[in-house]
């Protein structure tokens, strides 16, 4: 007889990003170190939005929605990462406005099912000449509208 492993929890918002941590992500107590963190979450981040025809590629007149920057990151670590492998960052909208946006992570094992780190962060959308907030685009409002954690 084998024992079958716990299915992983169902998702009630958001999506769950493979991300990968190698041995050289780890410091010399072979810890994940904390500064990796946020870039690995900013990687999902990018890839869940390249899915939707949102990314830059060196032009930020050209880079629409894309033109954006942070203004603020929260992060509070839970549990050590202590070993290379595949993990994954889920990623969820807190809240959608209308030139800004607060969106909730976790870095979490690969099923989701365990948390090392969560926190928010706050993107505003700019206009590429005069760097002042702008609108986000209709097409990224609705894609980010199935991202929206539900209220409760």
């Amino acid at each position: 007889m084998t024992a079958e492993a716990p299915a992983a929890p169902a998702l009630s918002h958001g999506r769950l990003i493979p991300v990968a941590v190698h041995f050289d992500d780890l410091d010399a107590l072979g810890l994940l170190h904390n500064a990796r963190y946020p870039l690995m979450v900013e990687r999902a981040w990018a890839e869940l939005w390249r899915g939707h025809g949102v990314h830059f590629e060196g032009d930020w007149a050209a880079a629409g929605d894309a033109c954006n920057a942070v203004k603020e990151l929260r992060i509070t670590y839970d549990a050590p990462v202590t070993r290379p492998g595949e993990y994954a960052v889920h990623l969820w909208l807190e809240r959608l406005g209308t030139t800004g946006l607060t969106y909730g992570f976790r870095f979490c094992s690969a099923d989701g099912a365990l948390t090392y780190a969560h926190g928010t962060r706050v993107l505003v959308r700019l206009d590429p000449a005069t760097l002042r907030p702008a609108p986000w685009s209709e097409e990224f409002r609705t894609a980010g509208r199935a991202l929206l954690r539900p209220a409760g």
